[in-house]
C-alpha cells in the first residue's frame, strides 16, 4: 500500500480520515464503501461496511453523518469532493440567504448572502438572535419549534429601520433522517424590503385617492362647481406633494364634443401654459394632446430634444404625462414637470398611473365630469328637486296607504286620493324635465355612470331613463342619496319609509325594480320580500343591507325563491344599473 497522508479536502465527516492505497481509513468502525470498490485483503475485525452504489448516494449518506471514512477508488473520491465543492459554490452565489440550523434553531452554517444580513457572526447563535431579534409575524406562535417538530413553516422578520434590509421573509424546512427524526432545519431567507415599501406606498396612494373627494352626498350636493374644484385642488396638491413629491402639476379634462383639453387645475405652470388651448391630437398639441389621443402614458426625459414637448413650467427639463381614465375611456390628463433632466423613471410612472385612476374616481364622485358645463339654473333645479323629493314621497306614500284602506267603502275618497298621488308625481316629473332641459347637451367626459344603451337612450348616457324604481328604507338620509344617484341615472324614483307604505305604492304603479331594506321597521325582511313579489310580479325585487349580517336569514330564503341581487349600501351606480336592467328570472321556469 501507499504511504498514508492527510486528505486535501476534509468535510467534517471525513476530518479524521487518512488516505492510503485506494481508500480512506480511520480509527472508527463504520466505513462507507463506494461502488464496487473491493475490500482490502486484511482488515481489523468489528469494522462495519455500508456500500453506496453511486457518488450521489454516497454524498447523501455523508450528509446524514455517522461515517468515519470512505473506502473507494481515487477517481470516485474525487467525484464526491467535487460534488461538495459544487454545492458550496452554488449555495454561496444564490440571491437568497440560506442557513443550516439545528432542530432548535441554532445556526451551524450560512451562505454569504445571509451572513451580510447579520450584524455579527451568526454561527452558534439562534437564528432570531443572528437576525438581530426582529419582530416576528407568523401563522404560528413559535415557527422554529413548529419546524423542529417536522412541519414546514415561515415567518416575516421585521427588523429595525436602521438596517439596509429591514424586511425578510424566512421559510423553514425540516430535514429528516430515514427514521423520521428531524436532524437539521434549512432556513431560506428573502429580502422583501422593496416589496413592503412599495405596498406601503400603494396603500398610501389608495388612501389619499379616497380622501380626494371624502364627503357625504348631502354635503356634496350643497357645493357648487367652483367649491368642488377647490376641494379637489387642495386635496390633490397635498397628496401629490406628500406622496409623489411633485411640485408642478396640471390637470385637464377632455371635452368630447370638441376634443379640447380644458384646464381644471394647475400648480406651478406659467400663465401662458395654463391658458393654452390644447386638443386631443397626435401632433401639434404637446405631450398632453398626444397622451389624450393615444391613451398611453409618456415620459419626456429631455424636453430640449422631444418633438412633442411644448413649454409648460419655467425651466422644465423633463416631464411625465398620464391619461385620466374612467370606465376605460380617456377623460383627461395629468401632467407633472421637473427642472431636472430625466427626473422620472418607470417606478414614478407606475405610481402616477395608479394615482391617476384615483383622480378619475374623485372627478366622478365630485361630479366634475359633467358639472364643469352645468349652468347655475340647472344647479338650482337640482337643489329644488333635492328639497321637494322626500316631502312629495311622503305625500305619495300616505295617500297610497289611505287609498288602500278606503278602496271599496268610499270609492269617491279613493278617487280623490288617486288624484293627489297623480298630482304629486306630475310635480316630480316637471322638476326632472326642467332639469334635463337646462343640463348641457353633452358632458365634458363620459357620463359618470355605467353607460348602457337602451331604446330610450341609444348613447347610454342615462341608462335608466324610463325606469321606475321604488326605494324602501327607514333611513331618510339613504332615501335622499338614492334620489340623487338614481336621478342622475335617469330613473323616476319614489321612496317609502316602511314596507307597508311601499306595498301600498306598489298597488298603484308597475315598478321596474324595488330596493327593499333587509330590516324594514314594520315587518320581517323575508315577509316583505314575498309581499312585494306578489304586489310587483314583474319587478326586480332586491334586498339591501349596509352591514351584511342577516340574523333572520332573509337573504338566504329570498334567494331560494329566485331573488337575483343583494345590494350593499351605499349603492354603487354599476350595481344599481345591472339590477334594474337585468330581466326577471322565473324560479319555477
Amino acid at each position: 500500500m501507499c504511504p498514508a497522508r492527510e486528505l486535501d479536502y476534509n468535510p467534517k465527516c471525513l476530518s479524521r480520515a487518512t488516505y492510503f492505497g485506494g481508500g480512506f481509513v480511520a480509527d472508527q468502525t463504520r466505513l462507507l464503501l463506494l461502488g464496487q470498490a473491493p475490500l482490502p485483503d486484511a482488515w481489523p475485525k468489528g469494522v462495519e461496511f455500508v456500500r453506496a452504489e453511486t457518488p450521489a448516494a454516497a454524498a447523501e449518506m455523508l450528509r446524514e453523518g455517522g461515517f468515519s471514512a470512505v473506502l473507494a477508488e481515487p477517481a470516485s473520491v474525487t467525484d464526491i469532493a467535487d460534488r461538495y465543492r459544487r454545492d458550496e459554490l452554488i449555495l454561496s452565489h444564490v440571491d437568497e440567504g440560506i442557513a443550516l440550523l439545528t432542530p432548535d434553531g441554532l445556526v451551524t452554517w450560512t451562505n454569504p448572502v445571509l451572513r451580510t444580513w447579520c450584524s455579527a457572526d451568526p454561527i452558534g447563535k439562534h437564528i432570531l438572535d443572528a437576525l438581530d431579534r426582529p419582530i416576528v409575524a407568523s401563522e404560528t406562535a413559535d415557527p422554529i419549534a413548529r419546524a423542529g417538530a417536522g412541519k414546514p413553516t415561515s415567518f416575516h422578520a421585521n427588523r429595525p429601520a436602521s438596517f439596509e434590509q429591514p424586511h425578510l421573509d424566512v421559510r423553514l424546512r425540516p430535514v429528516k433522517s430515514k427514521s423520521g427524526t428531524v436532524t437539521h432545519l434549512i432556513a431560506l431567507a428573502r429580502n422583501v424590503t422593496a416589496e413592503v415599501e412599495q405596498k406601503k406606498k400603494l396603500d398610501a396612494l389608495h388612501q389619499a385617492g379616497r380622501s380626494l373627494a371624502d364627503m357625504d352626498t348631502d354635503k356634496l350636493a350643497e357645493m357648487d362647481v367652483e367649491t368642488r374644484v377647490d376641494l379637489l385642488r387642495r386635496n390633490l396638491r397635498k397628496s401629490i406633494h406628500d406622496l409623489l413629491q411633485y411640485d408642478t402639476i396640471e390637470v385637464r379634462l377632455l371635452d368630447r364634443r370638441t376634443n379640447e383639453l380644458k384646464p381644471l387645475l394647475e400648480d406651478g405652470m406659467t400663465p401662458e401654459a395654463a391658458s393654452r388651448v390644447l386638443f386631443s391630437r397626435p401632433t401639434g398639441n404637446g405631450v398632453t394632446g398626444f397622451v389624450a389621443y393615444t391613451g398611453e402614458s409618456y415620459l419626456c426625459r429631455d424636453t430640449a430634444n422631444d418633438d412633442h414637448y411644448i413649454s409648460g413650467a419655467a425651466g422644465t427639463s423633463s416631464s411625465m404625462t398620464v391619461p385620466l381614465k374612467y370606465n376605460d375611456e380617456v377623460i383627461g390628463t395629468l401632467n407633472v414637470e421637473s427642472p431636472r433632466p430625466n427626473a422620472f423613471g418607470e417606478d414614478d410612472l407606475q405610481f402616477t398611473d395608479l394615482f391617476s385612476r384615483e383622480i378619475a374616481g374623485a372627478l366622478h364622485q365630485l361630479d366634475l365630469l359633467s358639472a364643469q358645463q352645468t349652468c347655475t339654473a340647472s344647479q338650482s333645479i337640482d337643489a329644488v328637486n333635492r328639497e321637494i323629493a322626500l316631502p312629495v314621497d311622503e305625500i305619495l306614500a300616505s295617500a297610497a296607504v289611505l287609498n288602500a284602506r278606503l278602496q271599496g267603502p268610499d270609492s269617491d275618497a279613493g278617487q280623490h286620493l288617486r288624484k293627489v298621488m297623480a298630482a304629486a308625481r306630475r310635480i316630480k316629473d316637471c322638476v326632472r324635465k326642467v332639469g334635463q332641459d337646462l343640463a348641457p347637451a353633452e358632458a365634458v367626459g363620459p357620463a359618470p355612470t355605467t353607460t348602457v344603451p337602451t331604446a330610450d337612450d341609444p348613447a347610454g348616457q342615462v341608462p335608466l331613463k324610463g325606469k321606475h324604481v321604488l326605494i324602501v328604507d327607514s333611513d331618510e338620509r339613504l332615501r335622499r342619496q338614492a334620489h340623487l344617484l338614481l336621478g342622475r341615472l335617469g330613473a323616476a324614483i319614489e321612496t317609502a319609509g316602511s314596507a307597508g307604505e311601499g306595498i301600498a305604492l306598489a298597488a298603484d304603479v308597475p315598478y321596474d325594480a324595488v330596493f327593499l331594506d333587509i330590516r324594514p321597521p314594520d315587518m320581517g325582511g323575508y315577509e316583505a320580500y314575498r309581499r312585494f313579489r306578489t304586489a310587483c310580479p314583474h319587478a326586480q325585487v332586491c334586498l339591501t343591507t349596509g352591514f351584511g349580517y342577516d340574523v333572520a336569514h332573509s337573504i338566504v330564503k329570498a334567494r331560494q325563491e329566485g331573488m337575483q341581487f343583494v345590494l350593499f349600501k351605499p349603492f354603487r351606480p354599476d350595481q344599481v344599473v345591472k339590477a334594474v336592467l337585468t330581466p326577471m328570472v322565473d324560479p319555477c321556469a
